[in-house]
């Protein structure tokens, strides 16, 4: 497999040798609307009162889960991170690349710079881009990023005109926020030094010291201790940089207001990527103790805050018709991963995973059944919205609604189903693709559900989880048992042999 390069090549404006777009004016963006994708991390199915929780509220994402097209049968890409986001902004599957897995803190930029992506899209269509929160898509070049200097290539050279963002995932080092490709309030005369293969410097360690811990960790996090909770990676220096997990969310927030505000009389993208739900859950104390589900629960309540934020500012900015608000999540949820942080036992009857088997990392359900909603109010009626959907489609069809023709080889898995996306239709898609931990692929068309024999294990240390791992051929009658309880493979040759060719032919496209 290669890296991804894939250039407009026939658009008007577009250098044919780098695949950038040339600074020259662009058309008029009037009254094409605001666009908002939120990205929560590790959000599952059932953690929504909208999406039938009881034993937590969510008022905000179900208000504006009322308000638009509330999606039952959507899906991410990949049961993990870095690969859906890596799918979403490219509109390509990312197993067929290199370099797609959850990546590292200190990793090098995943996305080649000549790849088209969903921000140039936007951009090239005269709207104002920016990226807000978890990034986790690498930073710099090969060989990573120079954490003291001008941080390069980043998001602002795949086509976002400003960046606020997170390096990688919050349990790993480093813990810094990277502002417009430099480490915000970085001392010089205290350089950074990160390294994910052995110590650097002399800053206690989880496993060297735990009793400096104030969350201790069930498996794997017991590295570089930053804020009293030991991450994966070794970092020294910076110490002024530091993030404060506690105000996280706050300073997100506080960014991606900053940036609808100055581009309020103007057509913007917002691509915005929380931290929360992800490990370590550490609420602010406006949120600690309130849920009654430990601090899983806690920054439950800390995201829907967020949701309702972002919507009261485009309110009290008059712009919340026309402004496309989507929310959703980039894989499923996962209780203990990694912490000790008493999630397990807050549950209190709370099912993050809804009806559904396996979680973050699975070829199962709750693995990439995600929550996804869609307000318009300008143009989308409230609807709960059937249709088998997956992310993978947003690239192509946000070109619909500007009005951009995909050249041959731009966000080659992405197909329009942009009468879907605004609840005009409930056309599903003709299969689904669906990615797990180890890259054992599944594919859903109709009611059926097959996943590919795979020799990976069916588990992994740091988390009770099925993978859906198996050796054996797995066929699954979703109309009557969306739990994936019972495997009918043996006695549906014929669906599981259609399936399995359908997804070789899928493997075997041109990328």
């Amino acid at each position: 497999m290669k890296h991804i390069q894939l250039m407009w090549g026939l658009l008007p404006g577009i250098s044919l040798l780098t695949g950038c777009i040339k600074k020259e004016p662009v058309k008029s963006a009037d009254n094409l609307p605001n666009v908002i994708y939120i990205y929560s991390d590790d959000l599952g199915f059932g953690d929504l009162s909208c999406y039938g929780a009881t034993k937590i509220e969510t008022p905000h994402i179900d208000t504006l889960a009322a308000q638009g097209a509330q999606f039952m049968n959507a899906y991410a890409s990949s049961a993990t991170s870095t690969p859906s986001r890596f799918c979403l902004l490219t509109g390509a599957y990312p197993w067929r690349y290199e370099n797609t897995e959850i990546a590292a803190g200190n990793a090098g930029m995943i996305i080649d710079t000549a790849c088209v992506t969903m921000a140039d899209l936007f951009k090239d269509a005269g709207y104002a881009t920016g990226v807000v929160g978890k990034w986790h898509l690498g930073l710099g070049g090969p060989d990573g990023p120079d954490w003291n200097g001008e941080i390069t290539p980043s998001p602002r050279n795949i086509g976002f005109d400003y960046d606020f963002v997170i390096p990688a995932t919050v349990d790993r080092v480093p813990c810094v926020y990277v502002e417009n490709d430099r480490v915000v309030n970085l001392d010089p005369s205290d350089p950074i030094f990160v390294d994910y293969n052995k110590k650097v410097g002399d800053w206690p360690t989880g496993k060297e010291n735990p009793e400096l811990l104030k969350m201790k960790s069930s498996h794997g996090h017991d590295n570089t201790i930053i804020n009293g909770i030991a991450r994966i990676g070794y970092m020294t220096g910076g110490k002024s940089a530091l993030w404060v997990d506690e105000d996280i969310a706050d300073t997100i927030v506080s960014k991606a207001k900053a940036f609808i505000e100055k581009n309020k009389a103007n057509p913007f993208f917002l691509y915005l990527g929380t931290q929360d739900i992800h490990v370590p859950r550490i609420p602010h104390p406006r949120f600690a103790g309130k849920s009654g589900l430990g601090v899983r629960g806690d920054v439950i309540l800390q995201l829907d805050w967020t949701i309702g934020q972002l919507m009261h500012t485009l309110d009290s900015l008059g712009i919340a018709n026309n402004t496309i608000f989507i929310f959703t999540s980039d894989n499923g949820p996962v209780i203990d991963d990694g912490y000790e942080d008493g999630a397990l036992e807050n549950l209190n009857g709370h099912t993050p995973m809804g009806i559904y088997r396996g979680g973050k990392y699975s070829a199962y359900e709750a693995g990439t059944r995600v929550p996804f909603i869609v307000r318009w109010p300008d143009k989308i009626k409230p609807i709960k919205q059937k249709a088998l959907f997956s992310q993978v489609d947003v690239f192509a069809s946000m070109a619909e609604l500007l009005g951009k023709n995909l050249p041959e080889g731009v966000a080659p898995d992405s197909r329009s189903v942009l009468p879907v996306l605004l609840g005009n239709e409930s056309k599903d898609r003709e299969y689904v693709v669906q990615q797990n931990l180890n890259n054992t692929l599944s594919i859903i068309q109709g009611k059926w559900k097959y996943i590919e024999p795979s020799n990976y294990p069916n588990t992994v240390p740091w988390v009770e989880m099925d993978l859906g791992n198996s050796a054996d051929a797995q066929l699954y009658d979703l109309s009557v048992d969306p739990a994936e309880k019972q495997n009918v493979a043996v006695q549906n040759p014929e669906v599981v042999k259609r399936l399995s060719d359908l997804l070789e032919t899928v493997k075997r496209q041109e990328k």
